[in-house]
């Protein structure tokens, strides 16, 4: 008795199952998660909304003032001031972590760039009525002397206002105390904060 070969082909037909062009689904689009923590690249510490809100709220009446956004990190500031009526188109952003910076461009303008470096450049041709920060608190004497060498009033009847969100250790002779913030407001940083003003005439 002959064993079949194992090779031998069937008696029925191979058939694979072809599907026709068109008739597979698309794949779904991944978005990157948003960045919303600090580390050591972005040094992002996310403003809580409703001090983002009381914060706005510390600047003054709403107008047509050109502000100045210098560490955008999220939005969250940004955001508060869109809520409050304030035009995008007044508002300038400035974030150094590119995929933070493309966060903020869903927002408004954003500038790709470390805000020391801007500040040299514009500092004599700039002037921003408002300023509404919360700096890198590794480097907030720096970060808030270039903001204020970018504050004027530009032409308006109101002082030039400037207000940031700082360690309770930062002291500058103009800054004017608002509150002191809880110590867990920042769960990725043990700094205990407080939120100052400087207006100038």
């Amino acid at each position: 008795m002959t064993r079949p070969a194992i090779y031998s082909r069937p008696n029925k037909p191979l058939t694979i199952p072809v599907r026709k062009r068109g008739e597979v689904a698309p794949l779904a689009q991944i978005e990157a998660p948003e960045i919303i923590t600090v580390d050591r690249a972005t040094e992002c510490h996310v403003t809580p909304d409703d001090v983002a809100g009381r914060m706005v709220d510390y600047l003054g009446p709403q107008g047509d003032y050109l502000t100045l956004e210098p560490s955008a990190g999220t939005g969250q500031l940004a955001r508060a001031l869109l809520a409050s009526g304030h035009s995008p188109r007044e508002l300038t952003m400035i974030e150094r972590h590119h995929q933070l910076a493309a966060m903020t461009r869903k927002i408004g303008p954003t500038i790709h760039g470390c805000f020391l470096d801007y500040a040299d450049e514009v500092k004599g041709r700039a002037a921003f009525p408002r300023i509404i920060m919360n700096p890198p608190f590794r480097e907030v004497r720096k970060h808030i002397a270039a903001a204020l060498s970018l504050l004027g009033r530009g032409g308006h009847a109101e002082p030039a206002t400037l207000v940031a969100l700082v360690p309770v250790t930062f002291e500058h002779p103009e800054a004017e105390h608002l509150e002191a913030l809880p110590p867990d407001t920042f769960s990725t940083a043990r700094v205990h904060t407080k939120i100052i003003r400087v207006r100038r005439d």
